[in-house]
């Protein structure tokens, strides 16, 4: 039996998903772009704020339309002028535009960490005060929610309004083919900034409504601001008013499940239930559609609408760069060097999503959940806490682990086999977000576990030495899956799926290759990380992380295994010697920068030295003394036939 008073209550939560999912919905539908920088919008419109009211003292009515009226959408114009339009013009894949979306979340969560911190706030400030409205008897309704109702009607209705006018046929051309609608005369780049502008403001609206109801923390916010995004998977990204009814109904659900109670091991399971219900439907949406409304083209793969990074100087910086990355942390004190003990552990992680993005062509953003896995088997493997398996000494671990995580990357890989692009982008981030809510999150699971390195490699020095030894076999590994019959098998998949099918490839017996083993690569480089730590971690595989990995491997070469090495130890330096989200922050930089470095940072060293190169052979080769001609007695006779017939008949001659 449903309670009335719960429903309200569970109205105010989906009311404010709706709110988020219309931005999210409106930014996809005026541009095409699937906008995963909405939930780092909201966040950092709601530290804005609070920083406008707690530091500042301005007046919460001045503060809140200020931000949401017009910094809001002129941060939305903003976007749109300088990092989405120039994608647009050139007919950018949905890979890169979801890369440059990305780029933009990054950039703001390490905006956020550095000027405000990354400890939780509990005083955000409210712009609806604190009131409740009596409807009948003893049932009352909060003030925010009757007014959370008001806007998500008032949008949802402007948006199927909007759908029949004039304006909503220029939305549909200019995302169904943004040059035809260039030749007609409309006006794309309006449109687009439009889109965008309503985008960042509800968005914000969203995020400023959330805060107070929650803690102030960057990645948090963040988290629960994206898996907002379930309503509009529900409603394929198609109609505002299916994601409004999800958004409503989830909320309700979520709420109403607070009355039930049940005893034993379960009770665990239906807390973490209760409050996250929007990434359980997320997941099973994802894994029962059948396609999604992607109004971009097809995509083919990430690395094969972005230049890879192979050429000449791949071969070089495989051995200059990278192991002078792997060879510093020698030379550091002893507690710099406990610090460097990650470089060797991540970069085998960010070299499995090499493997999963750069050779397999998919858009993998669930690489923290399958780490985070390998670290907690690892642990519990070590201490003989999984049920039917002994306690495993040493170094054994580290060769089990990869083989138990490798079928949960089997399970996860068998959905992904229809699925591409955007599609399955969203699907691999939605497991790492269930894993890191049912798994990671509970007490029960995790309370305890400690990871330790093998006893034979207890000390720094020989741990950063089992280390490099387990970096070198993945290298090994994924060297093979690229050289090679398997290597060209995968190339033609990558670049073109349907043209691979038609020639006799296999093609869904690669994709679970690919996939199983970049899961099982992840959960090494996660067991590696929890050793050097000495604990399980949850917050070390947070998803959000996941992404930030990602973009990691995108800046400096999707297709780059040296170039995954060299981000391993950017990333881990950075993260050591400079304030808290500088790291975050240049990653973020630099891919919002990737339309103006094609390939990533490897690529662009790779062209610049071949051109310098290629100029030196150039200039070389005009130098090179040319050796005349020795012909045979049987070329000499020819020659002197030809030479001696009749004019005519020589001009005659084609």
């Amino acid at each position: 039996m449903l309670t009335l008073e719960l429903a309200l209550a569970g109205l105010g939560i989906g009311s404010i998903a709706a709110l988020a999912g219309l931005g999210l919905l409106v930014t996809y539908r005026f541009t095409g772009v699937f906008n995963l920088a909405f939930g780092a919008i909201a966040m950092a419109t709601a530290y804005l704020l609070w920083q406008q009211v707690h530091v500042w003292h301005w007046p919460i009515g001045l503060a809140a339309p200020l931000d949401l009226l017009v910094i809001c959408p002129l941060f939305g114009v903003l976007l749109e002028r300088s990092v989405f339009r120039p994608l647009q013009r050139r007919g950018a894949s949905t890979a890169e535009q979801l890369v440059a979306s990305l780029g933009v979340l990054i950039v703001l969560l390490g905006m956020a960490t550095v000027i405000w911190g990354a400890q939780a706030r509990l005083d955000a400030p409210s712009i609806v005060p604190y009131r409740q409205l009596r409807l009948s008897g003893r049932l009352q309704v909060p003030l925010s929610t009757v007014v959370d109702l008001g806007v998500i009607v008032m949008v949802g209705l402007a948006l199927v309004i909007g759908q029949h006018t004039r304006l909503g046929l220029e939305v549909r051309a200019v995302v169904e083919r943004r040059s035809l609608a260039e030749l007609a005369g409309l006006r794309v780049n309006r449109v687009a900034a439009l889109g965008w502008a309503i985008g960042c403001a509800l968005a914000g609206i969203a995020g400023v409504l959330m805060a107070p109801t929650m803690r102030l923390q960057p990645q948090g916010l963040t988290l629960v601001m994206l898996e907002t995004m379930a309503v509009v998977v529900v409603a394929r990204l198609t109609s505002p008013l299916w994601a409004i009814a999800s958004a409503l109904l989830i909320g309700v659900g979520q709420a109403e499940l607070t009355r039930v109670r049940v005893n034993g091991s379960a009770e665990a399971l239906l807390d973490a239930l209760k409050s996250n219900l929007f990434v359980v439907v997320l997941l099973l949406a994802l894994l029962m559609l059948r396609r999604l409304d992607e109004r971009a083209a097809p995509d083919a793969g990430l690395a094969a609408r972005l230049p890879t990074a192979r050429g000449r100087v791949e071969a070089r910086a495989w051995w200059l760069l990278p192991a002078l990355t792997l060879t510093v942390p020698v030379l550091l004190s002893a507690q710099d060097r406990r610090t460097a003990l990650a470089v060797p552990a991540l970069a085998i992680v960010l070299v499995s999503v090499v493997v999963v993005s750069g050779y397999g062509g998919q858009i993998s953003l669930g690489q923290a959940g399958f780490a985070g896995l390998g670290a907690l088997v690892a642990g519990r493997l070590a201490a003989g806490t999984i049920p039917g398996l002994p306690r495993v000494p040493g170094a054994l671990v580290l060769v089990l682990v990869p083989l138990l995580v490798l079928p949960v990357g089997l399970l996860m890989g068998w959905p992904a086999i229809r699925r591409r692009g955007l599609f399955l982008a969203l699907t691999t981030f939605a497991f790492a977000v269930t894993i890191s809510r049912f798994v990671f999150d509970q007490p029960a699971i995790t309370t305890g576990v400690v990871v330790h390195p093998p006893d034979a490699f207890g000390s720094d020095n020989n741990f950063y030495v089992l280390e490099l030894l387990c970096l070198g076999i993945a290298l090994v590994l994924v060297h093979n899956l690229h050289t090679g019959r398997l290597g060209r098998a995968l190339t033609a998949v990558r670049d073109d799926e349907m043209g691979a099918q038609a020639s006799g490839i296999d093609v869904r017996f690669l994709k679970l290759l690919v996939l199983a083993a970049s899961a099982a690569l992840a959960a090494l480089g996660g067991a590696l990380l929890a050793m050097g730590s000495r604990a399980f971690d949850p917050s070390a595989f947070d998803p959000i992380l996941g992404l930030i990995w990602f973009a990691v491997v995108v800046v400096f070469g999707v297709d780059s295994a040296s170039g995954a090495v060299i981000g391993a130890g950017m990333l881990v330096a950075l993260d050591a010697g400079a304030p808290s989200g500088t790291s975050i922050l240049v990653i973020g930089v630099a891919a919002l920068f990737l339309g103006r470095l094609p390939g990533g940072l490897v690529h662009t060293l790779s062209r610049l030295v071949d051109a310098t190169m290629g100029g030196r052979v150039a200039a070389a080769s005009v130098r090179v003394p040319v050796a005349p001609t020795r012909l045979t007695p049987t070329g000499r006779r020819a020659l002197a036939r030809t030479l001696h017939r009749p004019s005519s008949v020589r001009g005659a001659a084609p």
